[in-house]
């Protein structure tokens, strides 16, 4: 018969940030990889080799209401003050984090670690004053490299 496949709920995860205690997300953008092809002929070969190249994974994207926590902000800080050369010589902008699945009864089901993380880009959201719902901020990280976890 086989063994019951469980399809877990999109909505129901967390998000643990190195260094940043207060971080619960609305949304986080889907954890991509590609690599690139390298074709290469030899002998008479019509059609060529192919075999894998650089890898990427693309930037992570996590939105979020708007807070009074500054966490998320002095992690872009610190990350652009040192690209201006303005912050310190050697500055603590490279964080791991975890993206964590739960069940329905918040019991853990799905960890994945994103290595070496650092803040590209944030949004301060925008402002409407006809608009009833929450204001949100976005952070896009870069990272080096993400893996699942073993339950």
């Amino acid at each position: 018969m086989g063994t019951p496949t469980n399809w877990y709920k999109k909505f129901s995860f967390v998000i643990e940030i190195d260094g940043i205690a207060r971080a619960a997300f609305k949304t986080c953008s889907d954890l991509r990889v590609n690599a690139d092809t390298v074709a290469y002929r030899e002998g008479g070969r019509l059609n060529p080799h192919k075999s894998p190249g650089l890898v990427e994974f693309p930037p992570i994207t996590l939105e979020r209401g708007k807070t009074n926590d500054f966490d998320l902000y002095n992690w872009m800080k610190d990350t652009f003050d040192a690209a201006a050369g303005t912050g310190l010589v050697t500055p603590d902008l490279y964080r791991n984090f975890d993206i964590v699945q739960l069940n329905r009864k918040g019991d853990e089901v799905e960890r994945w670690t994103v290595y070496d993380a650092w803040c590209k880009e944030f949004g301060a959201g925008d402002w409407d004053n006809d608009a009833s719902e929450t204001g949100l901020e976005q952070v896009v990280v870069e990272c080096d490299r993400w893996e699942r976890v073993p339950a």
